[in-house]
């Protein structure tokens, strides 16, 4: 639980409310095995605190992808997903047909950030990033 008090610690350095509704937003993003959408969040945060609303959820992610403390990547499916920032970098190839996620190794996109920001002068923020396309086993 470390990494959420870093997430609650910036929130209130920043000044803002810890309501009981924020922290179980960053309660369940932290507790999450893997990216987790905000619908999944709802409805974990909706089963003890059933007055709260997504739009809470929703304004809550937005506060915590400003501050930098997560990330949105889209994995396809129709919905992005938060991961906290601080559980480090990290990047998927998503096939297209299957649905499966291969991990991408950070040093193989340092050339293309690098040619990015030689050849158009753009820095690239590739701290999380999905590629999509089809894997091998579908390729056949």
């Amino acid at each position: 639980m470390e990494q959420s008090r870093d997430i609650i610690d910036v929130l209130k350095q920043q000044g803002y409310r810890l309501t009981p509704q924020r922290l179980m937003v960053v309660s369940a993003i932290e507790n999450s095995e893997d990216h987790i959408s905000a619908e999944e969040i709802y409805s974990q945060v909706v089963t003890r605190y059933p007055s709260v609303n997504i739009s809470t959820v929703y304004r809550t992610l937005e506060l915590l992808k400003r501050l930098g403390l997560v990330t949105e990547t889209d994995l396809g499916g129709g919905r992005v997903r938060y991961h906290p920032a601080s559980k480090g970098h990290h990047h998927h190839l998503v096939c297209q047909e299957c649905g499966a996620m291969i991990d991408l190794d950070e040093s193989i996109l340092k050339p293309l950030q690098e040619a990015l920001l030689l050849e158009h002068d753009f820095i690239a923020d590739l701290r999380h990033l999905a590629i999509h396309g089809r894997c091998f086993r579908c390729q056949r």
